[in-house]
């Protein structure tokens, strides 16, 4: 199912997988579709940074990221699900995680072969079955410990776990993907037993947001390609405002291919850009933004190699720009968006291949991670009129994830 022998990165047996609605088994023998991850890191910026949460200093921390439960499978051949809850070790909290219900059934479309679906689940895009949205898109680890810069995409997971999204898709002849649905807000008393703040977030939806995706697909036998688009149009109304939504209308197109060659060496380059329009309509008047229209885009790489599935790398360079304003970049130098960098990461995981000595379920991966920066918050150099410079938050990750 993976890239590498560890999640998420999906090889296409392991999308099909996902597409079917969890429900393909190796037996009809039964067994607990149960699993847990933990993963721990130690975190170095080259210059101190502002404590990230208490008990932590500034710099130089190890912690224990998340503790993850997962429960995944299907009854029968229609129904299934994926369901993740997370203990997250920064916060010291609990809350539901990454959920995707689905309910399939193949037919016949004018002479094609159509899998058919409907997802409910609890983050734009967390349902695609490409590791190039951002919902799993690289680095597949990650650590609030880390730095990153302030301004993101919607899409970007600023709705991640405080949505709820109903879509359907067809899967046609195995190569023309499509999907529509729209996501919308629970009850805040709902998501408070969950874990999750709506105060602490980006919003709340004030109707129902449209999200579309298309994506068409070709296998060649030992590598495969995907190209794709989707949209994502929500109307937010911000944390602290009493009136009015602010609109934002994110749209982008993504590719990715894979080559397996001989089955030793596996070759991933996978791309997205993401332009986000946005109508201020509530921040504006409020006072929190400058001008009420904007933008905001995001472009993404990363190429990896496996060898045997057990040794990768990763590199991945990434580009943020967007509109100037005076208000809501007031942290930055230059109020603007603007941040670049690279993202390199090396990894181990010795018993990708079901030979661990703690039976085959058991598996282990190690890893470091290193982020440089060429610009940060809007600058290079004393970006935030306090004298620092982007470089300042060159990250190196040391990681190692057990999962069972």
């Amino acid at each position: 199912c993976h890239v590498g022998g560890f999640g998420p990165q999906l090889t296409p047996f392991g999308r099909e997988f996902k597409l079917s609605g969890y429900t393909l088994r190796a037996s009809p023998e039964f067994t607990v579709p149960l699993s847990a991850v933990a993963v721990a890191d130690l975190v170095h910026t080259q210059k101190d940074q502002p404590p990230p949460a208490p008990d932590f200093g500034v710099n130089n921390n190890p912690a224990i990221d998340q503790i993850s439960a997962f429960l995944a499978g299907g009854d029968g051949g229609h129904f299934g699900g994926f369901a993740q809850f997370t203990y997250e070790g920064i916060n010291r909290s609990f809350a539901w995680d990454n959920l995707d219900l689905r309910a399939t059934t193949h037919a016949q479309v004018l002479g094609a072969d159509v899998l058919a679906g409907l997802s409910l689940n609890n983050s734009p895009a967390v349902q695609d079955a490409w590791n190039t949205l951002p919902a799993w898109g690289f680095p597949y680890t990650d650590s609030d410990l880390v730095p990153h810069p302030a301004a993101g995409t919607v899409l970007a997971g600023a709705l991640a776990q405080s949505t709820l999204g109903l879509t359907a898709y067809g899967w046609w002849d195995s190569h023309l993907y499509t999907e529509a649905g729209a996501y919308w807000t629970p009850g805040r008393g709902f998501l408070r037993t969950l874990g999750v703040d709506l105060d602490e977030g980006a919003g709340v939806l004030d109707h129902a947001a449209p999200y579309l995706r298309a994506a068409y697909v070709d296998d060649f036998g030992d590598s495969n390609v995907e190209l794709g688009a989707f949209a994502f149009l929500p109307d937010l109304r911000p944390p602290g405002t009493s009136s009015g939504t602010d609109h934002y209308t994110d749209l982008g197109i993504d590719a990715s291919y894979q080559y397996f060659g001989s089955g030793s060496d596996t070759i991933t380059v996978n791309t997205r850009y993401i332009h986000e329009q946005q109508d201020l309509a509530a921040s504006f008047p409020a006072g929190a933004a400058e001008n009420r229209n904007g933008f905001l885009d995001d472009l993404r790489i990363d190429l990896s190699y496996y060898w045997h599935n057990m040794l990768g790398a990763t590199v991945s360079p990434f580009v943020l720009w967007g509109s100037t304003d005076r208000l809501l970049y007031a942290a930055n130098r230059t109020f603007t968006p603007d941040s670049n960098g690279v993202t390199f990461q090396a990894d181990f995981t010795p018993f990708a291949n079901g030979n661990s000595p703690f039976g085959r379920r058991f598996n282990l991966r190690t890893g470091l991670q290193y982020t440089i920066y060429g610009r940060f918050n809007g600058a290079g150099t004393n970006f935030d009129g306090a004298g620092h410079n982007a470089s300042d938050n060159n990250t190196l990750r040391l990681f190692i994830s057990l999962a069972y």
